[in-house]
């Protein structure tokens, strides 16, 4: 057995004993990914489910009992330091698949980890991601113009990345899954960091990407809002006023963005749930979002 192939199957037996019978595991890259460097060893799971150390980038796809044609790729948070599968991207899948919608999660390399592509690399999984979902619809009964995003947290910032820089080439083109379109058709972002500029960078998303003392035009180009175009996807955003690690100014700055490039945008602002409450904490205000969500999803067509 190759190396690759013992990784993957390290990487399917970490992440398996957390997801459901229903999931599968399918390796982004056909080989090792772009750039050189990165961890050894195996994937790192802590107790509450969260992953680290991510040598083989994947997605783990959820399929529903009766899928609708629908497809979403679900990054979580960690502040690019771990991703918080079980607490955010599993729930988020279970979600997503009750109401016949594709999920799949994606375990993203982590800039930190050693990638001499940096803040590029989780990127770089992003695209081949959505590539990587399309050139499989044919195969799974998708619409590939029907494949929307979910981020948390930092996965809120990789998510809007994919979502205003799809046009970007992150990464020269591999095979013929490349040829398919990396701009999702819609985004919906929870919570996320979305800019990295002062006085809104105390993040750990912000060090992980461009380091704790980055220039003013690495913070604008690894910040969501400086790419908002027209032409971009429609955005949901969601942020409690009393977040403690994304300052809530992030989904305002994220929702300007969007009304200055006549990009449709709808923003909810909880009163209070702080920050890290997933799908929403039975009780409290953070529980009211999915339901929002639904009706957006209803009114773009993904049910």
């Amino acid at each position: 057995m190759d190396r690759r192939s013992f990784m993957i199957g390290t990487m399917v037996a970490a992440i398996s004993t957390r997801a459901t019978a229903s999931s599968s595991i399918i390796p982004l890259w056909p080989g090792t990914p772009p750039g050189d460097g990165g961890p050894s060893g195996s994937l790192q799971t802590t107790d509450k489910g969260a992953v680290s150390n991510i040598v083989t980038p994947s997605l783990q796809v959820f399929a529903p009992e009766k899928a609708n044609g629908a497809s979403v790729l679900i990054a979580a948070g960690g502040g690019y330091k771990r991703i918080e599968l079980e607490k955010e991207a599993y729930p988020a899948a279970r979600w997503l698949t009750a109401r016949g919608i594709t999920a799949f999660a994606l375990t993203y390399r982590l800039p930190r980890e050693g990638w001499s592509n940096g803040p590029l690399a989780p990127l770089q999984d992003a695209q081949r991601a959505l590539r990587v979902i399309r050139a499989e619809a044919l195969s799974r009964h998708l619409d590939p113009t029907r494949v929307g995003v979910l981020g948390f947290s930092a996965g809120g910032h990789l998510m809007g990345l994919a979502a205003t820089r799809s046009a970007f080439a992150s990464y020269q083109l591999v095979d013929t899954v490349d040829s398919q379109s990396a701009r999702p058709d819609l985004a919906a972002l929870i919570y996320p960091v979305i800019t990295l500029k002062s006085p809104y960078d105390h993040t750990s998303a912000r060090r992980s990407l461009v380091g704790t003392h980055p220039d003013a035009q690495a913070s604008a180009q690894w910040s969501v809002e400086t790419h908002v175009r027209s032409g971009c996807p429609p955005v949901f955003l969601v942020q409690a006023q009393d977040d403690p690690i994304s300052d809530p100014a992030n989904t305002l700055i994220m929702a300007d963005a969007c009304s200055r490039a006549g990009v449709p945008a709808e923003l909810h602002r909880l009163p209070s749930g702080g920050h890290g409450f997933g799908m929403g904490k039975p009780g409290t205000p953070s529980a009211e979002w999915p339901a929002w969500w639904e009706q957006w999803l209803g009114n773009h067509g993904f049910l």
